[in-house]
């Protein structure tokens, strides 16, 4: 895993838009096309914000997936993350190969079977994460699934990962927010060519530290993407705060630091 540390967001978000701008335009050079899974929540704005304003990528040759959804929130709610995606990326793109997870379906089972099988069709070239407060990745909240190979699982969210959405203000209070998600398995994910994680903010400080520095666990699910080939998180001052001394002196040195498993 390589590890960059940029001063501020919006100098984190404009280098990760880089390197996914090269994933892209690199796929749709060798293979007619580009697969990609796009994370949608704050702390993604802008790196978004930076990549759909990228010129010279032929969003018509882009086909996107969904990282997670709550099950049982319509997509006209500011927390729902089929909206995010299409104000922060459909719409200011044009992309018309995407894929919703649709969490207010009648049978959520057969959205996760549906979805499950075209994501699983073909490999991924990129996919874009976040890591929340408690570590996790899409709603794998600890202790993580590492084992299921099934892309998509319907999962139960913890209190800390609730408690965030308030936090980031998308509910009034944690009452609001439901209990059961949809979120593609953490297997799944490692299975991207790239794996590109933009994690900003003081608020991600102890999982940076907890996840990439701890044992590789469950209970960090952010710590299996140090078992990926190819994976590059990006950071800024605040979120890697709390790395230890080893890390905070190889990062004031090169501002980039590579961690093994």
């Amino acid at each position: 895993m390589l590890i960059k540390v940029f001063d501020d967001r919006v100098a984190l978000g404009h280098a990760a838009a880089e390197q996914a701008t090269a994933a892209i335009r690199r796929a749709i050079a060798e293979r007619g096309h580009a697969r990609i899974i796009a994370a949608t929540a704050a702390s993604q704005l802008e790196f978004l914000d930076a990549l759909t304003k990228t010129p010279g990528i032929d969003w018509s040759k882009v086909e996107a997936f969904h990282l997670d959804e709550y099950i049982g929130l319509p997509v006209t709610h500011p927390g729902s993350f089929r909206k995010m995606l299409l104000e922060q990326l459909v719409q200011k793109t044009g992309i018309t190969q995407y894929h919703l997870l649709d969490g207010d379906a009648a049978d959520p089972v057969e959205a996760v079977r549906r979805e499950g099988k075209e994501l699983a069709s073909m490999t991924v070239d990129i996919a874009f994460l976040g890591i929340g407060e408690n570590g996790h990745i899409a709603f794998n909240d600890p202790p993580a699934d590492f084992e299921t190979e099934e892309p998509y699982l319907i999962v139960n969210l913890d209190e800390a990962c609730r408690q965030q959405q308030v936090g980031e203000a998308w509910f009034a209070d944690i009452s609001q927010v439901p209990r059961r998600a949809i979120s593609m398995s953490a297997r799944q994910i490692l299975k991207a060519r790239e794996i590109l994680a933009v994690v900003p903010g003081p608020r991600k400080a102890q999982a940076v530290k907890f996840c990439l520095e701890g044992t590789i666990s469950p209970m960090a699910p952010a710590s299996i993407l140090r078992t990926h080939p190819n994976a590059t998180v990006y950071l800024d001052n605040a979120s890697a705060s709390l790395l230890g001394p080893a890390l905070q002196t190889a990062l004031s040195e090169t501002s980039q630091v590579m961690v093994s498993s």
